[in-house]
């Protein structure tokens, strides 16, 4: 079956600033984000068939299709395939493109970064356009052979909303695009101005165009929709106070941002179950597929996970801005490092999968192929259009797009967060690497610090077990305010900070989200953060049914998200991704300490 094409204004060459982001792994429809998360969701190792005398060909794919890619691999090897009368087994890893390009930006550390990869395939052209400046700046030659890439498949960015929201606006048969968010946005009466003041005001989710390509290109769209262009963003728009209040009113609706759309779509789910789902989040920029997993009951899009979810209630539709949109390409890149066997063995690879019948893998998927195509997951059934015609936006040029980043940080929805850091005794414990558990945790939080606007709003707690006569297992250190008047004062008390007592963990997160409830700003996104290294040992307090009831977001006009971070292999990770999901907010798992200055990267990008 074949679908209408995009539109296509020019080649893409946009430039991404991004941060390491890692590994996702998903229990149930709760978001654990690990401590070497990557942005396109995710590091992780699959053993793959090896045949005796093969040569093992290392491929390093973004994380969304790299477990589709895993599945092909095993049959290119089952197949005892050859070319030339030799053989080679692929071997896929899922890495972050993020993390990759850094990695490969920086010489690519096998003990760190995994096996050293002969081929790349990112979410998009945009980290490679990056990665050859990277390379170019620091005059260490071309990793990157020249000319045009081949592809393995597209998905476009969509937003996706739950069906009765997206009808409430016209779906399918109006278009809907950015203006049409920033009317819902800036009406005080919000969904109450299309009939249905129960859904409250509109929220969008969309994840950190520093940390994610989706976001980036979300970002980008808002850009070009404040124009009225497709084409052509200049400097001179990004100093065009009509354009800058387009975009900043977009971000108001921001429920939070992140380092992946997964903590959105799982989240969702988790609501859904509950029969909240249209009060969590009104719109979500993904990838089209993402929208075919998220209504197939698998939010991760792991095939492997296929039909073992439960469908949401209420579904998820595509929406195509018909502002135009930009696109995923999925480039195929042979690094230079690779033999000449190698190389063979990946040109051959690339064959395999660009061949028919690999290619209706990608497009039951809901991706479309290396050419454009749709196929049977591309269905209206499935909540997208197949018959859809959208404008690919081609992103400005590198220069114009860096500002376009600096500028966001300026109009980025600003956050309101409350640090709670565990300093009980077992906090002193050896981290591994020649300091404690509270050495890595202090020095981490300190560089945290850097990521934060001076005009987001900061405090800082400690908790532990009443000691030394205290009257709570929690002390407040530093009152919430300004980054900026808050900044020498924080930075002495971690410091300054100590291990001792127990883990007063469920009565300490409930008065700090209470504590925030007090003081939450509508205009903010406001969060609690919890870092422990421990198990709930506070027997005044530990019913943890209670505190995930006392946690719930769902009712709440002003939601305050507990965020939460498993730190160490001690830590409870099950009960704190039960009180992240209540809070829909998300648990991370920094279960080696080693890796904490990462964690609380991918955990203040929500922010």
């Amino acid at each position: 079956m074949t679908f209408p094409a995009p539109t296509r204004r020019r080649n893409l060459l946009p430039i991404i600033v991004a941060v390491v982001v890692g590994l996702i792994a998903i229990c149930g429809v709760y978001v654990v984000l690990t401590a070497t998360r990557g942005g396109d969701e995710g590091d992780d190792k699959t053993a793959t068939p090896r045949r005796e005398g093969c040569t093992p060909l290392h491929i390093a794919a973004s994380s969304e299709k790299a477990a589709l890619l895993q599945q092909i691999a095993k049959a290119y090897v089952e197949q005892d395939r050859r070319f030339d009368g030799k053989c080679a087994d692929p071997v896929v890893t899922s890495k972050a493109s993020g993390a990759a390009l850094d990695a490969l930006a920086a010489g690519w550390d096998p003990a760190k970064d995994g096996p050293v990869p002969q081929v790349w395939t990112p979410a998009s052209s945009s980290w490679v356009a990056l990665l050859r400046q990277r390379l170019a700046s620091g005059d260490k030659g071309g990793l990157v052979p020249d000319g045009k890439l081949p592809t393995v498949a597209q998905s476009p960015l969509v937003l996706a909303m739950p069906k009765p929201m997206a009808e409430a606006l016209g779906w399918p048969d109006k278009p809907i695009g950015w203006g049409d968010v920033l009317g819902l946005t800036n009406d005080p009466n919000g969904w109450g101005a299309k009939g249905h003041p129960e859904w409250g005001r509109f929220k969008l989710g969309k994840t950190n165009p520093r940390f994610s390509t989706s976001g980036l290109n979300a970002t980008v769209g808002a850009y070009f929709a404040a124009t009225g262009r497709s084409t052509d963003l200049t400097d001179k728009d990004l100093t065009n106070p009509t354009v800058l209040q387009f975009v900043k009113s977009v971000e108001s609706s921001v429920v939070h941002y992140g380092d992946t759309t997964l903590t959105f779509l799982s989240n969702l789910a988790a609501a859904d179950q509950a029969g909240r789902g249209l009060n969590y989040v009104s719109a979500v920029a993904v990838e089209e597929k993402s929208v075919y997993d998220y209504n197939q009951g698998n939010p991760t899009g792991d095939p492997a996970l296929a039909g073992k979810g439960t469908k949401p209630r209420v579904p998820l539709v595509a929406v195509y801005p018909k502002e135009g949109t930009l696109l995923s390409d999925h480039p195929y890149v042979v690094l230079t490092n690779a033999s000449d066997e190698q190389k063979a063995a990946a040109d051959d690879f690339l064959a395999y999968v660009r061949d028919a019948q690999q290619q209706q893998r990608f497009t039951d998927l809901a991706f479309r192929t290396y050419q454009g195509k749709g196929g049977a997951g591309l269905t209206t059934a499935n909540g997208l259009l197949p018959d859809a015609k959208f404008t690919v936006i081609d992103p400005p040029s590198p220069q114009v797009l860096e500002k376009a980043l600096t500028t966001w940080d300026a109009q980025r929805k600003r956050a309101k967060v409350l640090l709670v850091l565990d300093v009980s005794g077992s906090m002193d414990n050896p981290a591994g690497n020649g300091q404690s558990r509270m050495e890595l945790a202090k020095s981490a939080a300190l560089q945290s610090l850097t990521l934060l606007a001076p005009d987001d709003e900061v405090g800082l707690w400690t908790f532990s077990t009443e000691v030394n006569g205290a009257p709570t297992p929690y002390t407040e250190q530093v009152p919430v305010g300004a980054l900026s008047a808050n900044r020498k004062r924080l930075e002495q008390v971690l410091k300054s900070l100590s291990a001792e007592g127990g883990t007063a963990l469920y009565a300490t997160t409930r008065a700090a989200q209470r504590k925030l409830v007090e003081t939450a700003d509508p205009g903010r996104i406001n969060a609690v953060v919890v870092l422990t290294d421990g198990k709930n040992e506070y027997p005044k307090d530990s019913d943890l049914d209670a505190l995930v009831r006392d946690v719930d977001t769902s009712d709440k006009e002003i939601p305050v998200r507990v965020f939460t971070i498993a730190y160490g292999g001690q830590a409870d990770l099950k009960v704190l991704q039960r009180i992240s999901s209540a809070s829909r907010a998300a648990a991370y798992d920094a279960s080696d300490p080693t890796t904490i200055d990462k964690v609380l990267v991918n955990v203040l990008s929500n922010f």
